[in-house]
Order: C-alpha cells, then structure tokens, then sequence
C-alpha cells in the first residue's frame, strides 16, 4: 500500500497527525481535548463534543487503514472512552451530545449529527482493527437511528428531543457515513440507506433555483425570515464531492448536479483568493465574508472529485484550491495546527486550534492522493 502521495497528505503525516496525537489527548481525564490555544496548550475549561471525539476516532482509524499513520492505538482508546463516558450513561439509547472536560454528561441530548459521525468512525475503525465489536455497535446505532430518529417522509429529526429548524446538514453527514459503511465494510442496506439521503438532497433541500438551503420547518418549508434564505457554499461544495462518491458507489454516470453545486459555491468566492465566504443568501448576497478554514477543504475536495469525473479545467482549479490551504491556513500558529477562520482580509479571528478540524483537512489529503494515484495508474 503506497504510503502519502501528495503534499498536503505529507504534511498531515509529517506534523499534524503526531501533533494532534500528542497535544490533543487528554491525558488527564481521557479522551481528546475540543481544542488548543495558540501556544499549544489545551484549553481545558471548555466542554467536549461528542462529535469531535468521533472525528478523531475516524481520522486515525483512516490513516491506518491506507498505511499512512500508526494511529490505531490512539484510535482505540479514544473509542473505549467514548463507549464509556457517552453511550448511554444515563440508561436511555444512543449518545450524548455534549461531555464535561471530565467526561461527566453536559447536555444529554441524542443529536443526529453526533452519531452521523459515530457511524463514519465505526466504519472506519472496524475496517482498520477488524474489531467485530465495533461492526455490531454499527448495528446498534443504525438501529437507534431507526427507532428514534427516522420520520415517515424518510428523512431524520434533528435529535431527541427533536428540534426546529430542520436542517439539511445532519443528513449530508449521514450520507456521507453510509457511504463509507459501503466503501469500507460493503455493510448490508448501506448504499441503498445513501440513495434515500440523496433522494432527500433532490426532494427537500435544493431550492427552484438550484441552491442548497440550510434551514427548514417541520414540512420542509424554508424556515421564516432571513434563516430560511441561507446558503453555506462550504456545504454546497460537500454536496458535490458526495454525490460524486455516490455516482462512483452505484455505478452511475456522472450528473451534472455536482457541478452546479461547486459552480454556485463559487459564485460568492472572494475574487482575489478563490476562497469560500462562510454564509450567503439566495439571492446571491453575501451575508458573511468570514472564511473558516473547512469551507477550504471542502472547495478543494469539490474540484478533485469533478478532476475524477473529468470536468475539463478541473485539476487546475483543484491545485489552486489545495495551494490557497496549504499557504494561507495551514502549518499556523504551530507546525500541525491551523488557523480556523479569517476575516475577508486575511486576518485571523479566532484564537484557538479546534480539533474538529482535522476532519476536513484529512478527508482532502485522502482525495487529493487518490486523484494522484489515479493519474499515475493511467500515465
């Protein structure tokens, strides 16, 4: 198995798969910490997300796998801790949403998202490990999900207790972790579990126009007011990716919706730079020109995927993406960490290096080695 390819895959074995291994563990308490100060130093007053423990899970579990990173360890560990301080430690099913840096319970909420990302952990981890432990927890959750989370238009309440607005995001996420139970582990229903969420994407989420909305009500109306008119292009850059997995998954030729959707992420880029705004409305009026950083991933991932699906001029703008990441956001204030979020000029506005970020970063570098991969294969 070829060990990283691209630049960005280097770096992230390089500096910030060990850093994060080494300052983001929570050595104390267990688990990984939310996130670190610019100095380095965990910021150990601030809750953990359940999500982001999974996240970690995932990363580790994958750079395993593909023989990038030894992190299964890690990896383990973190999941035994998790089992333990989040899945079911009051006595009702699922997991909780939020844990006090101790591990105690914050917020016993059982979110969607949350197990989105439990699921794509669990793929991944059992196909590194082989553990068929986790493979049966992947029944549990999908059976949990089932009971308490499924509504009878197919799609899924935001937790429980359930909650307005009705958001696309928890199901792109777990689109997402039904693909990866297919890829990883060809798990029973997985695929066709993926064509119900794309079916949702084609149904509920896309306006008239085309846009990808963000905020819904109880019937899959816009929510009211300016809610219902948001538009996050990071999101419709995720989609695009996505739903080019997917055409890969079933066997489908590619369509031309993955194209719509990172050309109108683009449509409120930043014409200097390229780089995704965080927010925008329909109507194609921006709302923030603030930059988070996994908007940037997602911009880059977009364009490898259409490079895979052969969109002329598609790997140019892929090596613009991932050049624009590596320089401007990566490798900050620490070697292995990153800056979060600029405003439109460039200057940070945060002060901390969130863990959940590994996430996006990772999931690029995997996409960007196997569109070289690819290319090599047919040279």
């Amino acid at each position: 198995m070829p060990g990283p390819v691209s630049k960005l895959s280097r770096w992230l074995c390089d500096e910030a798969l060990p850093f994060w291994q080494s300052r983001g563990r929570d050595v104390v308490f267990g688990g990984v910490h939310e996130r670190l100060r610019w100095d380095g130093a965990p910021d150990v007053a601030t809750a953990k997300r359940v999500r982001v423990q999974a996240r970690q899970i995932y990363c580790y579990s994958h750079a395993s796998a593909l023989g990038w990173f030894d992190g299964l360890g890690f990896a383990g560990a973190t999941l035994d801790w998790l089992l333990e301080k989040a899945a079911s430690p009051d006595g009702g099913p699922g997991f909780v949403h939020l844990l006090q840096p101790d591990g105690s319970v914050a917020n016993p909420l059982r979110d969607t998202y949350d197990h989105a990302f439990i699921l794509l952990a669990l793929a991944w981890y059992a196909k590194a490990s082989g553990d068929a432990q986790a493979r049966a927890l992947i029944g549990a959750t999908l059976d949990f999900l089932d009971e308490w989370m499924l509504c009878t238009d197919g799609s899924y309440r935001e937790g429980v207790p359930p909650a307005l607005p009705r958001r696309q995001n928890p199901h792109m996420h777990l689109f997402e972790a039904m693909l990866a139970l297919h890829e990883t582990l060809a798990f029973p229903g997985a695929l066709e579990r993926a064509g119900k969420l794309r079916s949702m994407l084609l149904e509920r989420f896309l306006a008239p126009t085309g846009l990808l909305l963000e905020f819904f009500d109880d019937d899959w109306r816009p929510a009211s007011g300016d809610v219902g008119r948001i538009v996050e292009p990071g999101h419709l850059a995720e989609w695009c990716w996505l739903l080019r997995r997917y055409e890969r998954a079933a066997g489908l030729a590619p369509d031309t919706l993955p194209s719509a959707l990172i050309d109108a992420a683009e449509a409120t880029a930043d014409p200097a730079t390229g780089f995704l705004i965080d927010e925008a409305f329909s109507d194609g009026t921006c709302s923030r020109r603030s930059r988070r950083l996994w908007p940037q991933t997602e911009w880059a991932k977009a364009w490898l995927s259409e490079q895979r699906a052969g969109r002329p001029g598609a790997g140019a703008k892929a090596a613009h993406a991932l050049g624009q990441l590596s320089t401007c956001y990566l490798g900050q204030p620490l070697p292995g960490a990153w800056i979060d979020q600029m405003d439109d000029t460039g200057r940070p506005l945060v002060d901390t290096i969130p863990a959940s970020t590994l996430y996006h970063v990772f999931a690029a570098a995997v996409e960007a080695d196997a569109v070289l991969l690819e290319q090599r294969a047919f040279a």
